[in-house]
């Protein structure tokens, strides 16, 4: 969905007395982390909104050889993801710009990420809004796929294929 196309969603959810809630990340190759987080940012509101790191995003903050998947796929996996209600692209480093945007009643990072430093936590807090952290599912990272991956198959074909 495109950002102001995402505005307008977001401001009619509101009209309608929804909690709106806003997340954001790669999610790259998505894992049972990915999804357990995002169950939980959903059971906080009503609605759940999320902002996808561009492909380019993704390279400037995870290396040239990230993403795995494009933006396009990992948006269409995002969305058809039962706690997920819309999915936004950015390709700024971080979502600052979009959650002023935006503007969600509740905005949700992993309890890695100290609320003073989670973007975008100013202007939700200004406009009354909630910052919350929600736990991760310990031990799942999709770099942590990519170097199983690699050892496991250490430049072999995989598969059982000559």
């Amino acid at each position: 969905m495109e950002r102001m196309d995402a505005l307008d969603t977001v401001k009619e959810w509101q009209r309608q007395g929804k909690r709106v809630v806003f997340t954001n990340g790669c999610f790259d190759i998505l894992h049972a982390g990915h999804v357990g987080y995002l169950a939980e940012a959903r059971r906080l509101g009503d609605r759940l909104i999320v902002g996808l790191n561009s492909d380019a995003s993704v390279r400037r903050l995870k290396g040239p050889l990230r993403p795995v998947c494009s933006e396009a796929d990992r948006a269409a996996v995002l969305s058809s993801l039962e706690a997920v209600s819309a999915v936004t692209v950015f390709d700024e480093d971080t979502p600052e710009e979009l959650i002023g945007l935006l503007l969600p009643d509740i905005l949700v990072k992993g309890a890695d990420w100290p609320v003073e430093k989670i973007a975008g936590a100013k202007a939700v807090l200004e406009h009354g809004g909630s910052v919350l952290n929600v736990p991760l599912l310990e031990g799942r990272s999709t770099s942590g796929i990519i170097e199983k991956v690699i050892e496991a198959y250490g430049g072999r074909p995989c598969c059982g294929t000559p």
